[in-house]
């Protein structure tokens, strides 16, 4: 299939430091890590071509202008904080004004571009409130609030989305299978009026919201307060059938012109 829109996810890398202690003597190690992978798996026989921007690329090379940001039809953000697209280093460490990404993220949704949040421990307001989306403007677009603490809602024992009555008639959740497998973590976020719940966490686990879509000047948005990948979205998830079709069928709805 021709794959004919441009999707670029920022985040969803890390870098680990480990120190190993063998009686006397210790030695360090440093290692790469990238959900991203499921996701580009999952999009690469479909109509978008996904540009994958590491978080560390990220802080230097998101676009600063908006011609820039509006070469995508999508932008998806997943597990990268607020202050890594602030915090040029040309801010950071020589202070130098430039502009501010936030900012420019809210003119591209609002001149009709598409924005999803996904979950992680630097999403939303993250572990430790340390991901700080609280109060930006990119906030502003999405259509849940975030809290103004840390968080996460670990559920190690794991639960399964429970779909709003009528959510099934919903384009997203079009051919997606009734059973969906574990989840193990979300952030907890508060929807904003006038956006749209598909899918919760259950009864026993708070009902917080899972899935939520919502509208922004010209613009769509979405948030998944679960991950694309582990931890929180465990190995059978990505096995599950569903979730190549789940997150395909999300961003057909975000790009989707009104």
């Amino acid at each position: 299939m021709e794959k004919t829109k441009q999707v670029l996810l920022v985040g969803e890398t890390w870098v680990s430091a480990a120190t190993h202690y063998k009686g006397f003597d210790q030695f360090g190690s440093v290692t790469f890590h990238s959900g991203a992978g499921p996701l580009t798996a999952a999009l690469a026989d479909t109509e978008f071509q996904l540009t994958h921007l590491p978080a560390h690329q990220a802080v230097e090379q998101l676009p600063f202008t908006a011609d820039g940001l509006a070469a995508y039809d999508a932008i998806l953000l997943s597990d990268i904080g607020a202050t890594s697209l602030q915090l040029h280093p040309d801010v950071w460490l020589h202070g130098k004004p430039v502009a501010d990404r936030l900012k420019l993220l809210r003119g591209y949704v609002e001149q009709g571009g598409a924005l999803a949040m996904f979950g992680g421990y630097l999403s939303f307001q993250g572990i430790d409130g340390k991901a700080r989306w609280r109060r930006t403007p990119v906030e502003e677009v999405l259509p849940v609030t975030c809290l103004p603490y840390d968080d996460r809602l670990e559920v190690p024992e794991g639960f399964s989305a429970v779909l709003v009555p009528g959510a099934t008639d919903h384009p997203i959740l079009a051919g997606i299978p009734a059973e969906w497998p574990l989840l193990l973590g979300a952030n907890e976020v508060e929807v904003k009026p006038g956006a749209e719940v598909l899918a919760r966490l259950p009864a026993c686990q708070g009902s917080h919201p899972l899935l939520v879509t919502g509208r922004y000047g010209r613009g769509r948005t979405l948030a998944w307060t679960s991950d694309v990948s582990p931890h929180w979205l465990p190995q059978s998830f990505i096995d599950w059938p569903g979730y190549a079709p789940l997150f395909t069928n999300m961003l057909r709805w975000l790009t989707t012109a009104d």
